[in-house]
Order: C-alpha cells, then sequence, then structure tokens
C-alpha cells in the first residue's frame, strides 16, 4: 500500500496590515466677505464662520436681498419688458419668496406702532432703489452672461477662492464686464480702496478660471446714485493673489494658536455680536475642539 502524502500544514492567515489614516484637512476655502470680515476683526470672523452665531435680521439687509433678487428677475423678462414699472412688479413676489425661504423675517416689522405701515414704507424705499437703477443703466441693452452667478478656483496651494457675481457681461469680443449692486451709498475716496477689494476678488478668480482679466470692474450703488469703475490689470490681479495667501495665512494662524483678537472700531455699534466681545467686557463662547469651520458656504446677504 502506498502511504498517502502527509497534509500540508495550513498556512497561517496574514495579518490585516493597517489602513493609512487619511489626514483630517480643514476646509481651505474663502470669499471676499469672510476676508473683509478678517481684515474688519478677526473675532467677527470667528463668530461668522467658525461659531456660526445667528445675527439680527435687518430691513436694510433683507431691502439688499429683495432689490438684488428683483434685478436678477428682471433678466428673465424679454429686453423690451424691462421698465421700472415691471421691476416694481417684481418687488413684492420677491419680498414673499424671501419669507418663505427665511420665516424669521416675519417679525421684522414687529416692533413698530403700525407694522402695515412700516412694510408699505419699506418696499417704498426699496421702489426707489429700483427707479434709480434705470437711471443708472439701461437693461433693454444688456444680455448678462451669469447672474447671481458662483464662481470659484483653486490656487497653487489649494486655497479655494469662491464667491457670487451679482452680474458678468460678456461682450461679442470675449470681454469680460464684472457688476456688483449696492443698496447703500458710494464710498469715499478714503474708503473705495476697500469697495475694490471685492471686486479685484472676484476679477482674480475668473482670470485664474477663465485665463481672461476682466475689462472692466462695476460697483453700482443704488442708495446715492453713483458708479465705481475700474479696469485691472494682471499686476493688480497678481497683488490682490498676494494680499489674499497672506489674509489666509493670518487666519490660519488665528485658528491654530486659537487666538482671535477683536479690533474695535467705529463699525462696533453695529456688531451684533458687541454683548460677547471682550472689547466691551462680554466673553466670547467655548471654541469648538476643531474650530474648522464645517457648514457649507454662503455669502452673507448682499446689502
Amino acid at each position: 500500500m502506498i502511504a498517502s502524502p502527509p497534509a500540508a500544514a495550513p498556512h497561517p492567515e496574514p495579518a490585516p496590515v493597517p489602513l493609512p489614516v487619511p489626514e483630517v484637512r480643514r476646509p481651505r476655502g474663502l470669499s471676499p466677505s469672510r476676508a473683509a470680515d478678517f481684515m474688519r476683526c478677526p473675532l467677527l470672523y470667528r463668530f461668522r464662520t467658525i461659531d456660526r452665531l445667528p445675527e439680527a435680521p435687518s430691513p436694510a439687509a433683507a431691502r439688499g436681498t429683495v432689490v438684488h433678487a428683483v434685478l436678477e428677475r428682471l433678466f428673465d423678462l424679454p429686453a423690451p419688458e424691462r421698465t421700472p414699472e415691471a421691476a416694481r412688479a417684481l418687488l413684492a413676489p420677491q419680498w414673499e419668496e424671501l419669507l418663505e425661504r427665511e420665516p424669521r423675517l416675519q417679525g421684522l416689522f414687529a416692533d413698530d406702532d403700525t407694522p402695515a405701515d412700516a412694510l408699505a414704507k419699506w418696499l417704498r424705499s426699496a421702489e426707489v432703489l429700483l427707479d434709480r437703477y434705470f437711471q443708472l443703466e439701461d437693461p433693454t441693452r444688456l444680455e448678462p452672461e451669469g447672474r447671481e452667478l458662483r464662481v470659484e478656483v483653486p490656487l497653487s496651494d489649494g486655497l479655494l477662492l469662491r464667491g457670487i457675481v451679482d452680474r458678468l457681461d460678456v461682450a461679442a469680443g470675449g470681454d469680460l464686464r464684472v457688476v456688483d449692486y449696492k443698496t447703500g451709498r458710494a464710498p469715499s475716496e478714503l474708503h473705495e480702496a476697500s469697495a475694490l477689494f471685492q471686486m479685484k476678488f472676484y476679477a482674480l478668480v475668473l482670470w485664474r478660471s477663465r485665463g481672461v482679466v476682466p475689462r472692466l470692474l462695476q460697483l453700482v450703488y443704488l442708495g446715492s446714485g453713483d458708479v465705481l469703475r475700474y479696469s485691472p490689470d494682471e499686476a493688480d490681479l497678481l497683488a490682490t493673489e498676494r494680499k489674499v495667501r497672506a489674509l489666509w495665512a493670518a487666519i490660519e494662524l488665528a485658528r491654530d494658536t486659537r487666538d482671535w483678537r477683536p479690533n474695535p472700531g467705529r463699525l462696533c455699534s453695529w456688531c451684533d455680536h458687541k454683548a460677547l466681545c471682550p472689547a466691551f467686557g462680554g466673553e466670547p463662547p467655548p471654541l469648538p475642539a476643531d474650530d474648522a469651520p464645517a457648514a457649507p458656504f454662503q455669502e452673507q446677504p448682499p446689502a
């Protein structure tokens, strides 16, 4: 009898190889509104971006949102129908749409003795802004490529620049015009640079994403009837990029050191978070364990 060969010893199961733990990376995104917050006051940036503290709605901010919505919807109409009367007719429906999205605005005029009269006065003030728009531009001659256009581009180091452009016009030859509506008054010459930073930020994003430097940046101030125009060049946008990178480095340093310092100034009187500010005897809430912003990108309502 031929003996069977001994059974082979079972091979031991290989030890499981631990998978690499993915690095948790903080979101690296910056919008012009958040950049402006940090330049104004690092603690305000923290309150809005990291703590996500609620802010009381104001009639001025709500009016800005509604007027922007009307000017966006105006271009849904055929060109000959883009009239002041059509714009005014869009006002009440856009207010109702805003109320549906933001129910907290239902009480916007509740503290007035006559809320209905306050609302009517508020709507008339919005009509004044819309009528002024038609004194500054003729929408029947415009066909924007984008309205409330989300734009974004990553820089070489991974920082994502993003924002929402009120209107982008593209000429037949490819020239870009970036338009932003402001429902307030035009700034003094002393503060023009701050106002233009937002527009240069958008121009930088469009240049890096499309390869074209916008021909014209245009700020339309409906509160005073002024139009601020600026033609950037590559040197302008490279300088803006350096400034944005420096701002982000400062934000990262503040986050790493958990040191969000207040910067008291003349705008503090209008800040919703003054009671929490150490500059005024307040105490900010504790920072979360990981204070990277977790909420999705959202620009502040236009003003």
